[in-house]
């Protein structure tokens, strides 16, 4: 008879380490795609419109649940120095304001999920609250975003305005202080997991 006690209670400790596995296994976590994720920087300036496009990007993303869309983890980094312009001056008047010599990256770490709303065929709505940190000024901020998890893959789309000096940022000058940026930026992004 104990020999038939020792049996169930190994097939049950069997079943619960199989159960706690599979539980685990269902918070799935994914890594950035630098090569197929786009994030821009729009602002103006008193001379034309500009923008600067972020060359290296890293991160994760991780979920208590993939099929509801329930995020449990999702972070950001961008190298200060990877935002380009396409002009050489432009880009040291940003490394300049961004004071990339002291700050390499620009972070974002999820805070909060606000709210999740499916869309159906794992598309989703989500509202969030995160921590975003330029020149080591964290601020708190809310970013809502279109979250589409079908294919094996994560991708996330929208975008944020903010102030420059918000972040405690000059707004960048040239020529003499006669070009002048203005305070306001769009930042859009399109960001893979894997």
């Amino acid at each position: 008879m104990s020999n038939l006690k020792k049996t169930n209670s190994s097939v049950i400790a069997l079943i619960t380490f199989i159960a706690l596995t599979f539980n685990f296994s269902q918070a799935q976590t994914f890594n950035l795609s630098s090569q197929e994720s786009t994030l821009k920087v729009l602002g103006t300036s008193s001379l034309h419109d500009w923008h600067i496009t972020a060359e290296n990007q890293g991160g994760k993303i991780s979920f208590k649940n993939l099929d509801e869309g329930l995020l449990e983890t999702c972070s950001l980094v961008v190298t200060s120095e990877s935002l380009k312009s396409g002009k050489s001056a432009m880009d040291k008047n940003t490394y300049k304001s961004l004071k990339t010599n002291e700050h390499k990256n620009i972070t974002f770490q999820l805070a909060e999920v606000k709210e999740v709303t499916s869309k159906g065929n794992g598309k989703f709505y989500v509202k969030t609250l995160g921590d975003l940190t330029i020149v080591g000024v964290k601020k708190r901020i809310s970013l809502d975003f279109n979250m589409d998890t079908a294919g094996g893959r994560v991708s996330l789309t929208g975008e944020k305005n903010i102030k420059m000096t918000d972040f405690k940022i000059d707004p960048p000058k040239a020529l003499l202080g006669t070009i002048t940026t203005g305070d306001a930026i769009t930042i859009k992004f399109s960001t893979i997991y894997k």
